[in-house]
């Protein structure tokens, strides 16, 4: 045989050959907040760098990721149920093969640890918010055989290890983006895993933020949000070696050629600083929206929940914020039937939330999570009582989110055109509010930020047409 002929392969080998030359796919799941999304994101980075491409079908993926949540009530059993399906479809034959990796990744992760491989021998692997940047070595394991378990918080900033985003994903994303600056949380409300599951807050630096940022915008990104368990906490080192604070950083952001707006979330009301204030006052860029979590109305409550603030401190923060902004709009956070909370503390909240006017909320009832002082405490609330409140401050809420987006028809505002509409001939667009606005698809294309007057409110969305 001559060495340059080239010997056919049988239709066993081919197979073979292109199974171990075709690029392995991840299917990552995503549970809970903002902060999941950016960390799902980050993780397909990092296995991108590793030969991975991501699918958006779960049964064709080599390796499927769940990134769970814990903040919610029967959260792990949730995921356990999910597991379980995934199961099913693995065995029955749904699945791309049989040799699909299951991992957990995610606050449940970090919660659950060995006890997730215990009760669901299908798993295998479970990994931590804290060391994603292992994600490689610990699928590379897990194919190899071994069942692992990693959820120990690394001494190393995680952030260090992990890859930029890729350009070609980052547009394939969109326009708007998230960036996460801040992690963990040292304030220790008695209702919240997050201190648990997260740990200690940690800042990344100026020039890791700052590095990303350019990285986004210069793959199409026109508006980037900053994350944040308590994204206002944020105290990173600048190139000189000094710490700054949310405020100066967001000054240093706007400076970015190309980037025309900048957002933060989730914000605590005790770190709401003079500078994080002037920012809203002094740049454009900072979307006139906030939001600023309280939970409760009564101080009795707060003080249970470990806020450390009282309303009247909250109320008087909003109108020191609407004196720098005026055109701000603020969503929030709240709680109700922590244990403990009377009528009276229950009026409270609802005489709060009528002083403050809100855009938009997020209303839960209180649920014990395990490990937390609130879940030790006495004087549970009953169920039908939390469902009771829960409906009247829903009420409430859904009453103002309907007289500001009411209040804005007429209005002239910019909004940033970000994906084709449900019905053709249109495309949606991001207000400065977060409302959703519909224009026609002449008004311009996806990342044009075009100035345009609401004509009419929908039930979740504005509609406008360009001036």
């Amino acid at each position: 045989m001559r060495s340059n002929e080239t010997v056919p392969l049988s239709p066993e080998q081919s197979a073979s050959a292109a199974a171990e030359t075709s690029p392995r796919r991840v299917f990552v799941k995503t549970y809970g907040c903002q902060m999941n999304v950016y960390d799902s994101q980050r993780m397909a980075d990092a296995l991108a760098a590793d030969g991975y491409q991501p699918t958006d079908t779960v049964e064709k993926a080599d390796l499927v990721l769940l990134n769970t949540c814990h903040i919610r009530e029967k959260a792990a059993e949730k995921v356990y149920s999910e597991i379980g399906r995934l199961r099913k479809k693995k065995l029955g034959g749904g699945l791309k093969n049989s040799d699909v990796l299951i991992g957990i990744a995610g606050c449940v992760a970090q919660a659950e640890g060995e006890e997730i491989i215990r009760r669901a021998p299908s798993v295998d692997l479970v990994i931590g918010p804290q060391t994603y940047h292992r994600l490689p070595d610990v699928v590379r394991r897990a194919r190899a055989g071994e069942k692992v378990v990693e959820t120990d918080y690394a001494v190393e900033d995680k952030f260090d290890h992990l890859p930029h985003p890729q350009p070609k994903i980052v547009r394939s994303r969109g326009v708007s983006a998230f960036l996460t600056v801040q992690e963990g949380c040292d304030k220790f409300c008695t209702f919240c895993v997050v201190p648990y599951t997260r740990g200690a807050e940690v800042s990344r630096s100026v020039a890791q933020i700052v590095a990303e940022a350019e990285t986004l915008v210069a793959a199409g990104v026109r508006e980037i949000t900053l994350l944040g368990q308590n994204v206002n906490a944020w105290h990173g080192v600048g190139v000189d070696g000094r710490q700054s604070g949310l405020g100066e950083l967001l000054f240093r952001l706007a400076d970015i050629p190309g980037l025309a707006r900048l957002r933060y979330t989730t914000s605590h009301p005790r770190d709401m600083d003079d500078a994080l204030i002037e920012a809203h006052r002094d740049l454009a860029v900072l979307m006139p929206y906030l939001h600023l979590p309280v939970q409760s109305g009564s101080d009795r409550i707060l003080k249970a929940m470990n806020r450390r603030h009282t309303a009247a401190d909250y109320l008087r923060l909003v109108e020191r914020i609407r004196k720098a902004r005026p055109d701000i709009a603020l969503s929030g956070d709240f709680i109700v039937g922590f244990p403990g909370e009377t009528e009276t503390d229950f009026a409270d909240t609802l005489q709060l939330v009528r002083d403050v006017g809100y855009v938009q909320a997020y209303s839960f009832k209180y649920s014990p999570r395990p490990g937390t002082p609130g879940a030790d405490l006495e004087n549970q609330v009953p169920e039908n009582r939390k469902d009771d409140r829960l409906q009247q401050l829903q009420a409430v809420l859904n009453a103002q989110n309907q007289s500001f987006a009411a209040g804005l028809v007429g209005a002239t505002t910019d909004v940033l055109i970000e994906k084709p509409g449900r019905n053709a001939g249109q495309r949606v667009g991001r207000s400065p509010w977060l409302i959703p606005v519909v224009v026609d698809e002449k008004a311009g294309e996806i990342g044009d930020i075009v100035n345009v007057r609401i004509t009419a409110t929908g039930a979740n969305s504005l509609f406008a047409e360009t001036n």
